[in-house]
């Protein structure tokens, strides 16, 4: 396929095997964040989204920074070195192994993803760093990625892992067992191993605005995408299992420990995407 196909920036190119006329969730979140690694189907479908939500990309963005905080946590006050990223998307700036090797440069980062475009782009990002890799793996299988041979030479889970689930588990849909395959990966973690989930959240009642927010872009996302969900705490809430939560809990994006230099105005979608981090005592 040329880069003269419909849907294409001058000068893009399709790697073999991507249909470009079919949306992507890494490439739509990665539209989001201002990348130019996505389709005009992508765009599309975002835009639909912005329609419902004019403040998503702010979210895009606050989950960014979350992931930042959460990582800087985990490598200098916990002390991790290892770090497993399922769903990890498109690269970006500020990827877990920048973060992580800027504190430690040992630190050793596996990223697991099931696009094709992700995969590719990882792996030429990654092409001299010895210490971290790509791999393909799909969270609804679970077993499939911790029992993978590149997985288990990259990370020792005897040790302390840092398991990060960033905007991708509220795209296991309730048929296809969330609450199992959290289990299967807490399984795995051993005590000091910490647990960073962000979800989609329909806060209810306590939040209507928020709610009928919530509602309409679970409608689009799966019109569109075939997924999302868009879940209330208490779901959210059991995927940490018996795991200790940290301060602040299960909070919007913009209130997990922020900074003075974390200037997102996340307004009307504040309590429809939250995160927390949990530790394993």
């Amino acid at each position: 396929m040329g880069d003269d196909e419909p849907g294409l920036r001058p000068g893009q190119r399709v790697p073999l095997g991507i249909d470009p006329t079919v949306p992507s969730i890494a490439r739509v979140y990665d539209y989001f964040l201002g990348g130019k690694d996505n389709f005009a189907v992508d765009r599309q479908v975002a835009e639909e989204a912005l329609k419902i939500a004019p403040d998503a990309r702010e979210a895009g963005r606050a989950n960014r920074t979350f992931l930042r905080r959460a990582v800087e946590h985990m490598v200098g006050e916990a002390g991790i070195r290892q770090f497993l990223d399922i769903g990890s998307g498109l690269p970006t700036q500020g990827n877990v192994h920048e973060i992580a090797q800027a504190v430690a440069p040992e630190a050793r980062v596996v990223y697991v993803d099931n696009d094709p475009i992700v995969l590719a782009h990882a792996r030429a990002l990654l092409a001299t760093n010895d210490v971290t890799t790509v791999v393909e793996g799909d969270l609804r299988r679970p077993g499939e990625i911790l029992d993978n041979p590149e997985v288990a030479e990259f990370l020792d889970f005897g040790k302390p892992v840092g398991l990060l689930l960033v905007s991708v588990l509220h795209h296991v849909n309730d048929d296809e067992d969330p609450d199992g395959v959290m289990a299967r990966l807490r399984s795995a973690l051993a005590p000091g191993s910490h647990l960073a989930i962000v979800h989609f959240h329909n806060p209810g009642d306590e939040h209507p605005e928020a709610s009928r927010i919530a509602v309409e872009a679970e409608r689009n996302f799966n019109q569109n995408l075939g997924t999302g969900r868009w879940r209330s705490r208490a779901e959210i809430m059991s995927y940490f299992g018996d795991m200790e939560l940290l301060e602040p809990g299960l909070v919007p994006l913009a209130d997990w420990r922020s900074q003075p230099d974390d200037l997102i105005r996340q307004d009307l979608t504040r309590y429809n995407v939250v995160a927390g981090v949990a530790r394993r005592t």
